[in-house]
Order: C-alpha cells, then sequence, then structure tokens
C-alpha cells in the first residue's frame, strides 16, 4: 500500500478510537506518582498527601467514591513510624482543596518522643510495583529534606535535627545526585510518548551526523524548558502540554510517510484541515486546549510541510522541529519536579540529576535502535529499512494522534 494511504487509513482509525474513547480521563505520559509533605514538631506530626484520581482507579476508587474512603487507604498506606512502631492519625483525614484531577488530604498524627523516625509508603505498589512516592519533610527551624519512596526501599529513615554526621550518613539526608540521575532514565524509559517521537525522529535519519544533530537539538530544548519550569520561571498549561507532546509525535511521523510518499499533497491538507476542526470544537468549549494553540498548530504544521517541500537540507529543518517539540516535551518532563515542591537549595541538584538521567536514557534509546536501522539499511538496497520506516510510521502516528485527541478531552 502507498505510504500516505496507510498514513491517511492509521489516521482516520486512530482517531475516531480516540473520539470513542474521550469520555475516559485521559492518560498521563509520565510514571505512577503521589506526594506528601510533613511537616515535623514536636509531639505532632501534620500531613498533606497528593494523589491523582486516575491513580485511585487502580484501587477500583472512583471519582464518585465517598472520599473517606480514599482517606483512609491514604492514613493506612502512608504512615510515619517511631522506633518501628506506628503514630496512629489523631482523626480520619479531611479533604483539601486539590487543582482538577487530583485528591488531596491532611491529618496529624502524634509520636512519642523519638530520634528513630521513618515515613513509610505502601501506596499502589500491590497494584502497581513501580509506583514513586515523593515525600517532603520539613524541621522546626525551618530545615527542609526529601526523598523518593519506590517498592525497593519504601521506608525512610528521617534525618532528625541534631544528628551527629554518621547517623545522617546512616540515615541519609534526602534523594542523592545519583537517585535523581537514576530517576531521569526510568521516566523516560517508561514515558512511551517520549520514546515514540524520538523513533520516529529516528527512522529517516541517514547518517550518524544527523543523529547527533536531531539529539542535539532536542536535548538542548528540552533542557530549557525542563530548567525555566522546574524553576518556576514558566507556568504551562499542564493539558496543552500533554495534547502538544501527542501532537508533535503525530506530526514527525506523517511528515515520515510523507516523505516517503513522494511528498502527497492530501497529508498536509488532512494535518491542517484536522488541526482546525479541533479549534472549532474548543470554541465550544468541550476541550481543556485554546482554540488559538489549534490555530498555531495547524499554521506550524503547514508552513512546515510547505518548506520540507522545497528544502535543499531537509535534515536541517527535521532538526528545527525536534528543537521546536523539544521544548515542548521539556515541560513535559518538569512535571515530577515541579509536583515535588522542593526547597531552592534541593532543587538545583534535582534538576541537574534528573536531566541527566534523561539524556542517558535517550541516549540509550538511540544507541540500540540505531544500529539496527543502519543494518537493515544494508540489506537488499535497504528495502527493509524503507518497509520498517513505512509501517513504523503509520503505528507511531496513529499512536500520536490517540494521545493528542484523549488528552485534549482529558
Amino acid at each position: 500500500m502507498h505510504p500516505s494511504r496507510i498514513w491517511l487509513a492509521c489516521a482516520a482509525a486512530c482517531t475516531l478510537l480516540a473520539l470513542m474513547s474521550a469520555p475516559r480521563p485521559a492518560e498521563a505520559h509520565g510514571r505512577s506518582v503521589s506526594y506528601s509533605r510533613w511537616e515535623i514538631e514536636t509531639g505532632s506530626v501534620r500531613v498533606r498527601a497528593r494523589i491523582s484520581l486516575l491513580e485511585l482507579t487502580r484501587l477500583g476508587i472512583q471519582p464518585s467514591t465517598p472520599p473517606e474512603l480514599t482517606a483512609r487507604y491514604l492514613s493506612d498506606h502512608l504512615r510515619l513510624t517511631a522506633a518501628g512502631v506506628h503514630c496512629p492519625p489523631e482523626q480520619l483525614p479531611r479533604a483539601r482543596g486539590a487543582r482538577e484531577g487530583w485528591a488531596a488530604f491532611s491529618w496529624t498524627v502524634r509520636c512519642p518522643e523519638s530520634d528513630d523516625l521513618a515515613v513509610e509508603s505502601q501506596i499502589l505498589l500491590k497494584v502497581a510495583p513501580s509506583h514513586l512516592h515523593f515525600a517532603r519533610v520539613s524541621f522546626a527551624g525551618g530545615r527542609f529534606t526529601e526523598r523518593v519512596l519506590t517498592e525497593a526501599e519504601p521506608s525512610w529513615p528521617l534525618p532528625m535535627p541534631g544528628d551527629n554526621a554518621a547517623a545522617s550518613e546512616k540515615q541519609g539526608t534526602g534523594t542523592s545526585l545519583l537517585e535523581y540521575l537514576v530517576l531521569g532514565v526510568e521516566h523516560i524509559l517508561s514515558g512511551w510518548d517520549h520514546l515514540a517521537f524520538l523513533l520516529a525522529l529516528l527512522l529517516l535519519a541517514g547518517t550518524l551526523g544527523e543523529v547527533a544533530t536531531l539529539v542535539t537539538s532536542f536535548t538542548v530544548a528540552h533542557s530549557v524548558t525542563l530548567g525555566l519550569a522546574a524553576l518556576g520561571v514558566l507556568h504551562p498549561n499542564a493539558s496543552a502540554v500533554e495534547a502538544m507532546i501527542g501532537f508533535s509525535i503525530a506530526l514527525v511521523a506523517a511528515e515520515n510517510s510523507w516523505l516517503l510518499g513522494g511528498k502527497d499533497r492530501r497529508v498536509p491538507m488532512v494535518v491542517g484541515v484536522g488541526t482546525l476542526l479541533f479549534a472549532g470544537i474548543a470554541l465550544g468549549g468541550f476541550v481543556k486546549v485554546s482554540p488559538l494553540a489549534f490555530v498555531g498548530l495547524a499554521l506550524f504544521s503547514i508552513c512546515h510541510f510547505g518548506l520540507l517541500r522545497t528544502a535543499s537540507h531537509p535534515a536541517r529543518l527535521r532538526a528545527a522541529v525536534a528543537f521546536a517539540f523539544g521544548l515542548v516535551h521539556g515541560f513535559g518532563f518538569a512535571g515530577v519536579l515541579d509536583e515535588m515542591q522542593l526547597d531552592s537549595s534541593r532543587l538545583l541538584p534535582a534538576l541537574f540529576g534528573f536531566n541527566a538521567g534523561v539524556e542517558v536514557g535517550q541516549l540509550a534509546l538511540v544507541a540500540l535502535v540505531w544500529p539496527l536501522l543502519r543494518l537493515l539499511a544494508r540489506q537488499r538496497d535497504g528495502h527493509w529499512h524503507r518497509q520498517l520506516a513505512k509501517i513504523g510510521s503509520a503505528a507511531i502516528c496513529g499512536l500520536g494522534i490517540f494521545w493528542f485527541v484523549t488528552r485534549i478531552f482529558g
């Protein structure tokens, strides 16, 4: 089948599927996460916890479920211990105001005086072993520390004020630079949308120089916006960011099919008109993204295809697109660090380690995929490589459309 026809059929089928599933909550691209803040004072500890409603559905807890059930689950699975003994809550956690799509609760626990306190989280570990819980602790006097709790390390002995150096080292003063690097690697390797975008870029890269240029453009761009968002300089609309990540995947994959199919005029037309139709839907208030955003995406797409048609060096233009959409993906990466609300003294090490981890994971994908693509390109004058690029681009485009549509309704 002609590559453009493959793309058009895939686009139509996946758009229909996405529209049919749109009333359900849109899945985020990131890992399964929850958050807590602990304010420790003499004899009393105030706890504030947040978890997304989507994560709670893993437990059969729906948005319509009475909040008391969610409150009891959190207080039973997120606890403070003193010398190994659980500190009971003084009352059932109370619901707090939370942004849309999230549940937030607060409660107070009392512990006997002890220098052996620990935060323990078992949230979602039975149904989602990869779940991460971000705990942030503040002590009297303004000292902060934080840690990421996992299935491998669900308990965190707290470094209490006045601890000597040996005790602090034993207990740990928070998540280390290396641990944030590992978190960044895990984040991108579990972020299927980011991986799909990179794979779409790699499918038509002809030389190692092109790969280096594409990866560098994407890296520089997402590093900039990851830093700006995590530092609080920019506060993008999360729904728009998630939707645009899906759009970026679909556009780059459609571009692949367009180039392989001899630059069929129907592909840019479908992309532009289809995006403008969503602008019309947005005018009716049915989605969470501004109509102007859809108009901007439509104009960007049409201009990009027009430039690509006449470009003498298409690889350079594709690198520019990788940079442009890398800015968007950077905001997506920043979500994890932004939700943690780190103290300024801890934010920069976390930002550096997390971003370095993202790059390591990204390079691991390139190191795995690129040699295989080159091997296929040398077989039968590149026949198998072209077939993989056609089918792979169509499949990735379908995924991008699905993510795009479900996220604008989510």
